[in-house]
């Protein structure tokens, strides 16, 4: 039985949760959800007989690491200042890692030892970049796979507010943490128009 160990039951994790525990019965998956507050574990997991509450601080490096070593795949959807602690572990003892957050310095810095590894650290996994870029190139894909020629792409995420829903002064639409869209933003970003290849 293959173990999927997911770290975080904030609200992000509800549907991810949700999934885990259906396809779990299908596949034959137990399911390990870890968080600091066991209520919280239990509110999202409920009676599930595929589900496992871990409930200790991350911050644990004992308890944290005797889950990741029996996982077969291990998903952050802590805060980003904690997956670097998951991270860590993940490549110490050669664990696959998915998470949402965008890639910091501290995981960057894991790159090699990452490859060394022959290990999938999928990172961005969330709206904005990972779904967002990935439908894109599945849409750009199939334009080419049918030989059509592409003049123009646009592409505004999941960020585009109704007007009626307009409310706060960046226009945009606030669906996750406020404070990791502020961290974001000083990351930068690049917008091209008419670039060559």
């Amino acid at each position: 039985m293959k173990t999927v160990l997911l770290f975080g039951a904030g609200k992000s994790a509800t549907i991810l949760i949700d999934y885990l525990l259906e396809t779990a019965i299908v596949e034959n998956w137990r399911v390990i959800v870890a968080d600091a507050d066991p209520k919280l574990i239990q509110s999202k997991t409920g009676h599930s007989q595929r589900a496992t509450a871990a409930a200790f601080d991350i911050k644990d490096n004992e308890e944290r690491a005797k889950y990741i070593r029996h996982a077969d795949i291990v998903i952050s959807l802590l805060p980003p200042s904690l997956h670097f602690l998951v991270a860590k572990d993940c490549v110490q003892y050669k664990k696959n890692l998915l998470t949402a957050s965008y890639v910091d310095d501290q995981i960057k810095n894991l790159k090699k030892d990452i490859q060394n590894n022959h290990l999938l650290f999928l990172c961005e996994m969330g709206l904005d970049p990972g779904i967002d870029h990935m439908s894109a190139m599945k849409l750009i894909n199939s334009i080419r796979a049918k030989k059509g020629r592409i003049t123009s792409f646009l592409s505004h995420c999941g960020g585009l507010v109704a007007p009626e829903s307009d409310d706060n002064p960046w226009h945009y639409k606030i669906s996750w943490n406020s404070r990791n869209i502020v961290m974001a933003g000083h990351d930068g970003a690049h917008y091209k128009r008419m670039a060559k290849k």
